[in-house]
C-alpha cells in the first residue's frame, strides 16, 4: 500500500474505535497491525500510527529511529480527535505527525542541540523551538521505520540493526528511500549513530549530497543526558564519567559546526 492507501485503510478503524478501544489497541495492537515477522523466538511487529505525512517543502528533516509507544499514541489519539471533529485525511495525518513526533522531554533536548550547532542561524529562526509551532511547515519529522516497530511488545531500540535484519531493511527501503528522494533540497539530521549511518548509505542510493546529512549529534533522548551537557559545554571535561567518550563527542561537534558554517555561506 501507499500513504494514502495505508492511511484510507486504517481510518475506517480508528473512527469505529472509542477511545478505550483505542487505548487498548495501542497498548497492545492487533487491528493496527501492519507487518509482522520473526527474530529468532521472538517476534517483530510493525504497527499503524499516522506519521505517513510528507511535507515536501520542508527545510529541514529530523530523522529518529522509530516512533516508540508514546508517539504512537499521541499520534493516534489526535488523528482519532480530529477525525471525530470532523477533519480531514490531510487534516489529521499532518496534525498528528507534528503533534506526536519528538514529543516530550526530548524535544526539548533536540531544540538545545540544533540551537547548540547553529541550526537555527542557518534556517533564519530565533531557535528551532518553533519547527514544532508557527514554522512546522518548514520541518519533516520523521523515522528511518516510519511506523512504530516492537519486539515482542517492547519499543524497538536498536537491535538487531536496520542493515543486519532483511524485514527491517526492508520497512526501511519501502517507506523511508522515496520519502527521502523526495526532500533532496533539505537538511537531514539524524538522531544517534546508527540512524546516522543509515542516513549516509541512503543519500548515495537517492542522490542527496552527503554534506547535507548532519550526523554526529548526541541522541536527544534523557538517557543521554550527560552526552548532551557535554556536546553544548555545559559539563566541564573533568566532571564526565567513565562511559562517556569526550573525544569522539568534540570531533562530531567540530564536525558538524564546519557542515552548519559551509550551509550558512
Amino acid at each position: 500500500m501507499q500513504n494514502a492507501e495505508l492511511f484510507a485503510h486504517f481510518r475506517a478503524i480508528l473512527n469505529d474505535m472509542t477511545r478505550a478501544n483505542l487505548d487498548k489497541e495501542i497498548e497492545s495492537p492487533d487491528r493496527l497491525v501492519v507487518a509482522t515477522s520473526a527474530l529468532g523466538r521472538k517476534k517483530i511487529e510493525v504497527a499503524y500510527a499516522p506519521f505517513d505525512h510528507i511535507n515536501r517543502e520542508a527545510d529541514i528533516v529530523i530523522v529518529g529511529i522509530t516512533p516508540g509507544r508514546q508517539q504512537m499514541r499521541n499520534a493516534l489519539l489526535e488523528a482519532h480527535r480530529i477525525l471525530k471533529a470532523g477533519g480531514s485525511d490531510g487534516e489529521a495525518v499532518a496534525g498528528a505527525k507534528v503533534f506526536a513526533s519528538f514529543s516530550g522531554p526530548m524535544r526539548s533536548n533536540l531544540v538545545s542541540l540544533l540551537d547548540g550547532i547553529g541550526i537555527n542561524k542557518v534556517l533564519g529562526l530565533e531557535s528551532t523551538g518553533l519547527l514544532w509551532g508557527k514554522d512546522c511547515s518548514r520541518v519533516q519529522f520523521t523515522s528511518a521505520l516510519r511506523y512504530p516497530v516492537f519486539i515482542d511488545g517492547a519499543n524497538y531500540s536498536g537491535a538487531p540493526t536496520i542493515a543486519s535484519n532483511p524485514f527491517l531493511t526492508d520497512q526501511l527501503r519501502r517507506w523511508f528511500l522515496p520519502e527521502m528522494a523526495a526532500l533532496k533540497n533539505a537538511i537531514f539530521v539524524p538522531l544517534g549513530p546508527q540512524i546516522g549511518d543509515v542516513l549516509e548509505r541512503a543519500a548515495e542510493l537517492v542522490g542527496i549530497d552527503r554534506t547535507r546529512i548532519l550526523s554526529g549529534l548526541p541522541h536527544p533522548s534523557g538517557a543521554n543526558a550527560e552526552r548532551i551537557a557535554y556536546f553544548l559545554g555545559r559539563k566541564e571535561r573533568a566532571a564526565l564519567s567513565a562511559n562517556v567518550a569526550p573525544d569522539l563527542i568534540e570531533q562530531n561537534r567540530e564536525l558538524l559546526q564546519s557542515k552548519v558554517a559551509a550551509l550558512a555561506a
